[in-house]
């Protein structure tokens, strides 16, 4: 480790200055370009972390270069600003935690639970955020907008779930469509920030507790 970089943030031109040539057959490799990839997943991993704890209005490119100990010009390798970085790391957070919950409802079979372990996976992935993240994330518009997408997408998963628990008999078909209407325009007030004021619950203990009202709610009793 030299001045603070880590093995493989030098940039090109650092390595001519030194006099070296780079070896472009070795550049091209179907290898170095994994070592990349990994190399920019996991960059994007740990700001993406950084910015979930605190925020990102108030994180720096130089804070990110000097925690990350690597280079602008690596920094960069990942987005090209730091608005980028902000957008990527965002989309990452929802994409990455869209996928561990649709692997954890692939898991359910009833289709009551599948319901409740959607929704409390939102709520999990949400205890991620700090309040400063989640500040800055509805006041910045495009990550925002980010949000917004990922929360219509919630809307409408519900509503498959519910569909999914008419056909199987275990949910009442007259109150379905009712409860996914009720659902959206909830999801819709955590995205908008009404419902957290109104209530003072966190986005995440909104979710939770609209998984558990949902279901109950719907269950058939006869």
């Amino acid at each position: 480790m030299r001045n603070g970089i880590e093995p493989g943030c030098e940039t090109l031109g650092h390595m001519a200055r030194a006099g070296a040539t780079p070896n472009r057959s070795t550049m091209n490799t179907p290898r170095r370009r994994r070592v990349d990839t990994a190399r920019r997943d996991e960059l994007l991993a740990r700001i993406e972390e950084i910015f979930l704890t605190e925020g990102f209005t108030s994180v720096t490119v130089d804070d990110l270069t000097q925690r990350l100990r690597c280079s602008k010009a690596t920094l960069y390798s990942v987005a090209s600003t730091k608005e980028q970085l902000v957008i990527a790391a965002t989309k990452h957070f929802f994409g990455a935690a869209a996928e561990q919950i649709e692997a954890a409802v692939a898991d359910e079979s009833d289709p009551r639970k599948r319901i409740t372990t959607y929704l409390g996976g939102v709520a999990s992935a949400m205890r991620r955020n700090s309040r400063a993240f989640y500040d800055d994330m509805v006041s910045y518009p495009p990550t925002a907008e980010i949000y917004g997408r990922n929360t219509a997408q919630a809307a409408r998963r519900v509503h498959e779930l519910i569909d999914e628990g008419v056909d199987a008999g275990l949910f009442r078909a007259t109150d379905a469509a009712f409860a996914a209407q009720l659902v959206a325009l909830a999801i819709d007030a955590v995205q908008s920030g009404v419902l957290l004021e109104r209530t003072g619950l966190s986005a995440a203990d909104a979710f939770s507790e609209l998984g558990d009202l949902l279901l109950h709610g719907l269950l058939r009793t006869d």
